[in-house]
């Protein structure tokens, strides 16, 4: 069974898989509370929204705190790269 995205390369962007389990939990947590609060029926579990905010660098670790990053900071991160003539992987 292949799973997508590899656990090695999530944990991989956030230091161990420990730090992953307990960074994706804790996101999971906040994405029920805000669906259950709004009422919000999603398509996607929130574990999963959680592991592919993960994967895409919207959900990283600074410190021992889970920053979310926001569509425009990507985009500036990106546009920062290019002009460094960095490759960045979302």
């Amino acid at each position: 069974m292949m799973l997508y995205p590899p656990v090695a390369e999530l944990a991989s962007k956030v230091g161990s898989r420990y730090q992953l389990v307990n960074l994706v939990a804790r996101r999971a947590r906040e994405i029920a509370a805000r669906n259950e609060k709004m009422g919000f029926s999603p398509v996607e579990k929130p574990v999963s929204t959680a592991i592919n905010e993960v994967y895409a660098g919207k959900l990283t670790l600074v410190g021992h705190t889970a920053v979310t990053k926001t569509e425009s900071e990507l985009e500036a991160e990106a546009a920062a790269a290019a002009a460094k003539n960095i490759s960045v992987d979302f």
